[in-house]
């Protein structure tokens, strides 16, 4: 799948871009491997600064990582691999 604008969002009230990270929301079916890919999310290059912190929910497996933007030069957006998140419940 490519890139849905729809389902970024933002967390709370925004710092101002470029004095302290954003953290962001996004939500899709596509796995963390094909998120984290130079360029998934150029669309948005416009909104996201580098260092800030995007939490991915995978919709299909269900899994949460946390990823960074490492970079966003020319309208190319590159972000970290990601943290996964375990969503285990032992109880």
């Amino acid at each position: 799948m490519a890139f849905a604008l729809t389902g970024l969002n933002p967390i709370g009230g925004q710092s101002k871009k470029g004095s302290q990270a954003a953290m962001w929301t996004y939500s899709s079916a596509d796995a963390i491997a094909t998120v984290n890919t130079e360029g998934y999310f150029n669309s948005a290059s416009q909104l996201l600064a580098v260092g800030d912190v995007i939490f991915v929910y995978d919709s299909n497996t269900p899994t949460l990582s946390i990823c960074m933007v490492a970079s966003n030069a020319a309208g190319v957006v590159d972000v970290t691999d990601g943290t996964t998140v375990a969503m285990t419940d032992s109880d």
